[in-house]
């Protein structure tokens, strides 16, 4: 009787976990997300350019490059717990401090730490939901919990505006801090480790019955450096990885472009206002919150596979990125329904991507493997907002800075389609 209502009580928890991590994804990434729906009081407040406006949002996502890597070492070895909670608390420390500061080059260095805290959400998040939900239904969970990141950004979008139209710019960095702070102490008070892991593949089995804490896990008092390294290496060189790479920083680079772009397209393509145009990006993360649950739910029942659903996702953004550059892309009811097409698939390819990371990966690496994927899309995150508004700038218009993320796209559909029709 005690053994059933365990595994009961177990299984019901997992639901209350896959919560508390999608609201800790949400809360951590509450301000980054919302950037860009402040962009234009940012632009007129600091007198920034296009191209400064996107390397803000770089500047916040620069740490992770290698923070991400270091997380996913420490998730291999201690409880999402406390990897997860003490990051946000920094998120919640950098944005506070952000809100007193007095210029542009100031809140760079803040966003530099805010980077360094938020390294922790998105491979941890990824692994407690992992680690507690079976191969059946992981997809679907991915896809809830990865829907933290657009959902923090549709309330941004809705929120930040209005706060910074009232109070000032800086108050939308201190109201970022509250709500990564309450991210922190929810997941922090709620979150339990698995009584016992999901028996497959690409989740890393855990210490079950262990005491709660910084519990040690995976790498016995045998194991060397050196083959914990190597085995390391050889995940680099396997085809589920270039798969993932390519994909995962073209289609980051998308993410970056509605993020960064939509606001600022529609207010000066298409002269809605600015309150219209963080509504419409509103609707676009609204519609990457559908796309990253119904993605991924497909994703569990579809035959050809997780990583078929993300090539789905990379045609998708390449119709509508191409749409988005033709003179149909100028008129506001085109452009709204464009952006919010972009929104579902240039976000929902996320669920099933980590989903597919997460079983691609060896038993005892997975939170390395989420780690290091999710470094490789750093790159692309840092250099893609920078980039597309310097496009902008240069060269006076959105088709550039549509056409680049687009052409990238093309290229990895391109080259991971045939590495996939090599597959046995």
């Amino acid at each position: 009787m005690s053994i059933g209502r365990s595994a009961s009580d177990a299984s019901g928890y997992r639901w209350i976990v896959l919560g508390i991590a999608t609201f800790a994804q949400a809360a951590s990434g509450f301000f980054m997300q919302g950037i860009g729906a402040i962009g234009i009081y940012l632009q007129r407040d600091l007198r920034l350019s296009t191209a400064q406006l996107g390397l803000l949002l770089s500047a916040a996502q620069f740490v992770p490059l290698v923070g991400l890597l270091v997380a996913g070492v420490l998730l291999d070895r201690y409880s999402e717990r406390w990897v997860v909670g003490v990051g946000a608390c920094v998120v919640a420390a950098g944005l506070s401090m952000g809100s007193m500061a007095p210029g542009y080059a100031s809140l760079l260095v803040v966003l530099l730490v805010v980077g360094a805290g938020y390294s922790s959400a998105q491979p941890g998040g990824s692994k407690s939901v992992a680690s507690w939900f079976g191969p059946s239904r992981r997809g679907f969970a991915m896809g809830i919990r990865q829907a933290g990141l657009p959902l923090g950004g549709a309330l941004a979008a809705a929120v930040l505006p209005l706060l910074a139209e009232t109070y000032g710019w800086r108050a939308t960095l201190l109201a970022g801090g509250l709500v990564a702070l309450l991210g922190a102490v929810v997941f922090m008070a709620c979150y339990r480790t698995p009584p016992t892991r999901p028996a497959d593949h690409g989740v890393a089995s855990g210490s079950a019955g262990a005491p709660p804490g910084l519990t040690r896990r995976g790498g016995g008092v045998g194991d060397s450096v050196r083959s914990q390294f190597g085995g390391r290496v050889r995940m680099l060189r396997e085809p589920a990885m270039a798969k993932i790479m390519l994909s995962g920083t073209s289609l980051i680079s998308v993410q970056s472009g509605v993020l960064v772009l939509t606001v600022l397209h529609l207010h000066d393509t298409t002269s809605l206002s600015a309150g219209a145009a963080a509504l419409v990006l509103l609707a676009a993360q609204g519609a990457g919150v559908a796309g990253r649950v119904c993605l991924a739910a497909w994703s569990d029942r579809g035959r050809s596979g997780r990583y078929a659903i993300v090539m789905t996702c990379m045609v998708a953004v390449i119709a509508g990125m191409a749409a988005l550059m033709t003179p149909a892309g100028r008129t506001p009811a085109t452009a709204i329904a464009l952006f919010i097409w972009l929104g579902f698939f240039g976000y929902g390819w996320y669920g099933p991507w980590v989903a597919y990371v997460a079983e691609s990966a060896p038993a005892d690496k997975t939170g390395f493997a989420l780690g290091l994927a999710m470094a490789v899309n750093q790159v692309a995150v840092i250099l893609a907002p920078p980039t597309l508004g310097l496009l902008r700038d240069l060269t006076h218009s959105f088709t550039p800075a549509w056409g680049l993320p687009c052409l990238l796209t093309a290229i990895a559909l391109t080259a991971t389609a045939r590495g996939r029709h090599r597959e046995p």
